[in-house]
């Protein structure tokens, strides 16, 4: 996974969603704890594929094969965090989704809390069997990835 810094995410990410950080978010250490990155990469996928794909999950679902998540630095309740998603490879039955968690710090400064890339694989919703990508879905994500590069 390669190491971004603001600017590259921000040229060459064309999606993203603000993340809200809620009261709940925060633990003993006063920042964002480490399993609510999970939450906060889930939901950013979520918006990615029915924004991007205009998915139909009661026909073609997807399941989470691998994720990997690099923690760069703490989020903190007054931190403003976006999540940036962006596929980076389609293969037969699989894909591989890129995310980052950048945001502006309370110093106004943008910073990358985390980033992550994650292995989707897609599902036949009855019998939860891997099923080949989906050409219209495949087209969708890569002329997402195609307005990036």
């Amino acid at each position: 996974m390669d190491k971004y810094k603001p600017e590259d995410v921000l040229s060459s990410f064309s999606f993203s969603i603000p993340i809200q950080v809620r009261f709940s978010d925060i633990d003993g250490y006063m920042h964002v704890n480490n399993g609510v990155y999970f939450n906060y990469f889930e939901h950013a996928r979520a918006e990615f594929l029915f924004r991007v794909c205009e998915w139909d999950i009661f026909t073609t679902g997807t399941v989470v094969a691998n994720i990997n998540i690099d923690f760069r630095i703490p989020i903190h309740a007054d931190d403003k965090p976006e999540a940036f998603v962006r596929c980076t490879k389609i293969g037969n039955t699989s894909f591989v989704l890129e995310q980052v968690l950048m945001g502006k710090s309370k110093s106004g400064e943008d910073k990358i809390f985390a980033q992550s890339s994650t292995t989707m694989v897609f599902v036949d919703m009855k019998t939860m069997r891997p099923v080949q990508v989906p050409k219209d879905y495949a087209a969708k994500l890569l002329g997402e990835s195609s307005k990036e590069a």
